[in-house]
């Protein structure tokens, strides 16, 4: 049973001198957060051109895989490590491994060099949105922070669908090693801005043992569970040996993994976490929410361009309106948090919004409008601005600052998670539903007779050049073959919905001292 905690009254403000401090650090950590988020999808319409200069197209996928892989496993291991040895250090590291990644990827010659490249960049960029997160509770009071919190959110959201523009760009203009050389600069002000301007919270801090075995085994369970999500019917069969293996091996991890974390001094992701009713409510929100944006965020570009004809750039234009609507849905409602203090109905709105614009767009049809399309999109957008980043406010509000960054990094550790999984499964699913359909309507097109067009041989360009005779029928099939999909994920938002509605409203620390006891007592009366 959870207590209702006293009123706190409104926000203290902050003092000028402090407030320009404050403005100054979240400045910079905007910075981190946008790394992080380029980093995940600056490279992928760079890839063709990449793969050609340096003779690797058959590791292409690692370049992608790696940076996930990596940033995904050692996300709890940070907000653990920050925990204990303050965030400004780590954060520092974080940002210095990026851009070390970077260098290396810029200076490549070869797909190996590029790929370590991409896995050093994922092991800073995993430390980059958990750390950014946790450093502004070190500063700012659960009250006030919804506001810069709506941001994060914004700016992530933004940087996820612009990443792909900006690689574009850069590679038909100054070349693509500039998509990591353009991270120096950016990393430089972000650590001059963490050096000069963060300063938490002080509070005591015994040095417990380090959880390293606890360490190695999510680290191996997250690795076999990304793995077999993206390599699960694509790369292997999902009755192949070594899909088989990994499910195996991450099974086996994770039995692993709880067992150690009993005993741990230190656990990495602590038992008390998951006795949180708002930490498991959240989180499980959270996930679906993930799956729902990035599976939703990996296909429709190329559904974009295949159905209406336009370029790979123009497809990015055309996400800018799911874009547009979570930016601005994102920060009003971390305004809206930061003024009243009352949260719990935004992610509620906000996942209903995103089950009706899923199950609008799995209506479109190959001759709808784009103006209809674009809407839809829109919709799905606002839904995922009140939401998304509020759900990570209700967790940090949950538990006192010296365990802020676990619960964060734990929290943003299960939505990446499950965003793989979401993209993974989607595509999956669309992958071999596509295949299908396309097999089948083009032997019945009289125009396709005799054509050598392959199945897996399209490509926006040949398909827009086609007769209508063929084409029709091609586009006919990635309409049948990906929306549907988009339709099997709302059960899922819709169960993300219920378990917000059981999340307890509580009041929202006003200042970071007041945060500290109000989280500690919350945290010892619920069970």
């Amino acid at each position: 049973m959870t207590k209702t905690l006293p009123t706190t009254g409104a926000p203290q403000r902050a003092e000028p001198e402090k407030q320009q401090s404050i403005v100054m650090l979240f400045v910079g950590l905007l910075v981190t957060m946008l790394m992080s988020a380029l980093g995940q999808t600056v490279l992928s319409t760079a890839l063709p051109t990449i793969v050609g200069e340096l003779n690797g197209a058959d590791h292409m996928a690692w370049v992608v895989t790696a940076f996930i892989l990596a940033s995904t496993v050692v996300m709890p291991i940070y907000g653990r490590i920050s925990d204990i040895f303050g965030r400004k250090a780590i954060l520092v590291v974080a940002i210095a491994l990026f851009m070390i990644g970077s260098v290396i990827g810029g200076l490549a010659q070869d797909m190996g060099w590029l790929i370590v490249a991409r896995v050093i960049q994922g092991l800073g960029g995993g430390g980059l949105m958990i750390l950014s997160q946790a450093a502004m509770a070190d500063v700012i009071p659960a009250r006030e922070r919804g506001k810069y919190m709506g941001i994060f959110g914004a700016v992530f959201a933004v940087c996820s669908v612009a990443g792909p523009l900006v690689g574009g760009w850069l590679t038909d203009g100054p070349g693509w090693r500039w998509a990591f050389w353009m991270n120096i600069p950016l990393a430089v002000l972000a650590i001059v801005a963490v050096l000069l301007f963060l300063h938490p919270h002080k509070r005591e801090r015994d040095i417990p043992r380090i959880d390293y075995l606890g360490m190695a085994l999510i680290a191996a369970a997250t690795t076999a569970i990304v793995l077999v999500c993206t390599w699960g019917g694509t790369t292997y069969e999902w009755n192949s040996p070594t899909i088989i293996g990994l499910i195996a091996g991450a099974v086996v991890a994770v039995i692993a993994f709880a067992l150690v974390e009993r005993k741990a001094e230190s656990p990495v992701l602590p038992g008390y976490l998951f006795k949180n009713r708002n930490f498991l409510l959240t989180t499980g929100a959270s996930l679906a929410v993930g799956i729902a944006m990035f599976g939703t965020l990996g296909y429709m570009p190329t559904y974009i361009q295949m159905v209406t004809g336009v370029t790979a750039s123009e497809a990015g234009l055309l996400m800018t309106p799911m874009m547009g609507s979570l930016l601005v849905t994102s920060i009003v409602s971390g305004q809206v948090v930061s003024r009243t203090g009352r949260y719990k109905a935004f992610p509620l709105v906000g996942l209903v919004i995103l089950s009706i614009g899923l199950a609008l767009l799995s209506t479109l049809a190959v001759d709808s409008p784009i103006w209809v399309m674009c809407a839809y999109l829109a919709v799905m957008g606002i839904g995922i601005g009140f939401s998304m980043q509020i759900l990570t406010l209700v967790v940090q509000n949950e538990f006192p600052g010296r365990v802020v960054g676990t619960a964060t990094a734990a929290n943003n550790y299960f939505r990446q998670v499950g965003a793989t999984i979401g993209s993974a499964v989607v595509g999956s699913f669309f992958s071999s539903r596509l295949v299908d359909l396309l097999t089948e309507k083009m032997s019945q097109a009289p125009a396709a007779s005799g054509s050598d067009l392959g199945a897996t041989s399209l490509t926006p360009a040949v398909v827009n050049g086609l007769p209508d005779a063929v084409r029709q029928p091609i586009i006919e099939a990635y309409n049948e073959a990906l929306l549907p999909i988009l339709l099997y994920i709302v059960p899922l938002v819709l169960i993300g919905l219920v378990l917000v509605f059981f999340v307890k409203e509580k009041n929202l620390a006003t200042t970071v001292a007041n945060e500290e006891a109000e989280a500690s007592q919350s945290a010892d009366v619920t069970a």
